[in-house]
């Protein structure tokens, strides 16, 4: 059983503060207790590692050399946690959190090291062969740096680092305690050639006291072996659902276009909303089969989140027969996105993130499947559903264009496609086209109504005092959005958001 000591870097200032020595070479910076200092973890920053982890294995099973070089790697054979990285990759059981009470780093000017100390609460968690883990904001601006990490606490005692400007993460094997578990973590740092010591002391605590640190103690992650997934008091995480929507995060950031932005993002709370609807056992099948069969965008959200407090497990009671619905529209939806990732220019990994989400939302064709399944489902199908819908517009627009007659339409009413962009989602997507009209509306009217009709006869007898006909969105769509909170995952729908049809008025 693995455990994993993650210390995540974030750009913030935290306070270093000076501690007296005897011995005047030594200078020591502490940072007050992890509970206390430490940030807020991007909420799928764990799961990150162990997807850049498995990304990294190539077709022979052995890291490729870009991952070597993201991990700090030497070489594939020169340190013990090449092994380990790749069991981490195949093997991510659930992890117990806990926190580092305390990290010190201590600076011997003569000896040209560097110390890092670290305080661990007590737990038997540290006797199954912990691997630390060192993640940096930005590594190294210029050169290449060897680092040598020495402690009782490593197994081997001694281990090579080599960081460079593409290294983001350092993993250095522990050994395993005996006895009475150990709640100290020595470990010191030498570079190669010696005259870099600077370069390492400002990847680990900044240039100087008070300065945006490189790295800061986040979490300690220890081999867990319960499965509960619940979100009751006291219970481990609901990783299969953290890990379903952050592998959602990367599908969805790697599918859909890039665009960029004139105007700011619009937060979803200014839009006027029905009252939120709980999704969960206790969801109508009315509004889970409208939602099935609705063509409205979905964007997914979070309230509050972290990788300290991940999102609680969802679960559905679907009927057979909805249940069955929702199979066929999954498996349809599947084989759509199937193509179109292999049509259009999309991220080399979204097939196999495309690959993985299905994996952890299959639905059993025999057995009535679990209710997180069919949860997982339901929320992959409105994922793909939004995907889907976005490519689509896009070969209309570029379809338009390319139609020599599309110039003279061009100028009649009609629907154009706008895209707007969204607040930060912390699954995405962060953009949503809601259309808009354009055109002339000029006899005979676009899709215009009797006061239409009777307006512009108007102005057309001479007079020309009135406004003309106007070309606007005359039906609309709903904009969905899934939201998770601290009590559980909620349904809000923003109606009249996307132009669907274009008229004269």
């Amino acid at each position: 059983m693995l455990s994993l000591l993650v210390l995540y870097s974030e750009a913030l200032t935290l306070c270093w503060t000076l501690q007296p020595a005897q011995d005047p070479t030594v200078t020591e910076y502490s940072l007050p207790s992890a509970a206390a200092a430490a940030p807020h973890a991007a909420p799928c920053f764990v799961e990150d590692i162990f997807a850049a982890l498995r990304e990294g294995v190539g077709d022979s099973g052995e890291l490729t050399n870009s991952s070597l070089v993201l991990f700090g790697f030497c070489s594939q054979s020169a340190h013990s946690s090449a092994s380990v990285s790749l069991d981490l990759a195949n093997k991510k059981s659930s992890l117990e959190v806990l926190h580092p009470a305390a990290v010190h780093v201590s600076e011997e000017e003569e000896q040209g090291t560097i110390t890092l100390t670290f305080d661990l609460p007590r737990s038997p968690s540290l006797r199954t062969n912990p691997v630390l883990l060192l993640a940096f904001e930005s590594p190294l601006a210029r050169g290449d740096l060897e680092v040598a990490f020495t402690s009782r606490s490593l197994q081997p005692n001694t281990q090579a680092v080599c960081i460079s400007g593409d290294t983001q993460y350092v993993l250095l094997t522990g050994k395993s305690s005996e006895g009475s578990v150990n709640d100290r973590w020595q470990i010191t740092a030498e570079t190669t050639p010696p005259h870099m010591k600077q370069n390492l002391k400002s990847i680990l605590i900044g240039e100087k006291s008070g300065s945006n640190i490189s790295m800061s103690p986040l979490l300690f992650f220890s081999g867990g072996t319960g499965t509960d997934t619940r979100c009751a008091s006291g219970s481990p995480p609901a990783s299969l659902q953290t890990s379903f929507l952050c592998e959602m995060k990367r599908f969805l950031g790697g599918v859909l276009p890039q665009e960029h932005f004139a105007s700011p993002p619009l937060p979803l709370d200014s839009l006027q909303s029905l009252p939120p609807l709980s999704l969960g056992l206790s969801s109508s099948e009315t509004l889970l089969a409208v939602m099935i069969n609705s063509t409205a965008p979905t964007v997914f959200g979070f309230t509050s989140w972290s990788s300290v407090s991940p999102v609680c497990h969802g679960e559905l009671a679907l009927s057979a027969a909805l249940l069955e619905e929702l199979r066929q529209k999954l498996d349809q939806t599947l084989v759509q996105m199937t193509d179109l990732i292999r049509e259009e220019e999309v991220s080399p990994g979204a097939k196999e993130s495309l690959g993985r989400l299905k994996e952890l939302s299959a639905l059993q064709k025999k057995e009535h499947a679990t209710g997180g399944s069919q949860f997982r489902a339901f929320l992959l199908l409105k994922a793909l559903q939004t995907v889907a819908q976005t490519y689509d517009a896009q070969r209309k627009l570029r379809a338009t264009r390319a139609d020599p007659s599309s110039s003279v339409r061009g100028s009649v009413c009609g629907l154009r496609a706008l895209t707007v962009s969204l607040t930060k989602l912390l699954v995405g997507p962060s953009s949503a086209n809601i259309n808009n009209c354009h055109g002339s509306c000029a006899f005979p009217l676009t899709n215009g109504n009797n006061h239409a009709i009777l307006l512009n006869s108007h102005i057309e007898s001479g007079n020309a005092d009135e406004r003309s006909p106007c070309c606007v969105p005359v039906a609309y769509e709903a904009l969905e959005v899934v939201d998770w909170n601290a009590d559980g995952t909620f349904i809000s729908i923003k109606p009249d958001a996307v132009a669907r049809e274009c008229g004269c008025r």
